[in-house]
C-alpha cells in the first residue's frame, strides 16, 4: 500500500534527473564503482549498490545522489531492516534540495553540530532527524540538555 507521504511518481522522476544534472548521481556511481558494488535499479529511480568494499564512510548504508550504497546485500539488508532504504531515499531528496555536492560540506556540519550537542553523529544531524532516526538505525532524538 502507498504512504499517504509518498510522493507522486512524476516527482521521483524529476528528481532522478535533477541529481543527474546537480552531478549527484555521477559521483555516486563512480563512488560505488570505485568501491567495487553491483549495481542494479532500485525504485521511484534510485540505483542500488551492493558489496561495496571500501571501509569509509562507516556506516550500513550511506547514498550519493540518487545511488544507495551499501557493503551488505540490499535485498538482505531490506529484511533485516525493513525502514533503511526509506531512510536512504530521504537522503536522495536531500542532494536535490542541496543541488548536488553542497550537500556534502553541509552535512558534514551537521554531523559536528551533533556531536557537540550530543555526543553522536546522528541525534542532532538535520538530515539524519529529516530522514528518521529510527528507519536509519539510529534510535530515537537525545533531547538537548
Amino acid at each position: 500500500m502507498k504512504a499517504a507521504t509518498d510522493p507522486p511518481p512524476a516527482r521521483h522522476e524529476v528528481k532522478a534527473v535533477v541529481n543527474v544534472l546537480n552531478l549527484s548521481t555521477p559521483f555516486g556511481l563512480l563512488v560505488a564503482r570505485l568501491g567495487r558494488s553491483r549495481l542494479r535499479r532500485g525504485p521511484r529511480g534510485l540505483v542500488l549498490a551492493d558489496h561495496y568494499r571500501l571501509s569509509f564512510p562507516f556506516a550500513t548504508a550511506f547514498t550519493v545522489g540518487n545511488v544507495l550504497i551499501t557493503g551488505s546485500d540490499w535485498d538482505a539488508l531490506r529484511a533485516r531492516r525493513p525502514g533503511l532504504l526509506e531512510h536512504e531515499e530521504r537522503h536522495s531528496w536531500q542532494w536535490m534540495a542541496c543541488l548536488g555536492l553542497p550537500f556534502l560540506p553541509l552535512y558534514v556540519a551537521a554531523m559536528g553540530w551533533s556531536v557537540l550537542r550530543t555526543g553522536d553523529r546522528a541525534s542532532a544531524n538535520a538530515f539524519e532527524v529529516d530522514a528518521g532516526l529510527e528507519r536509519g538505525g539510529y534510535g530515537g532524538p537525545v533531547p538537548a540538555g
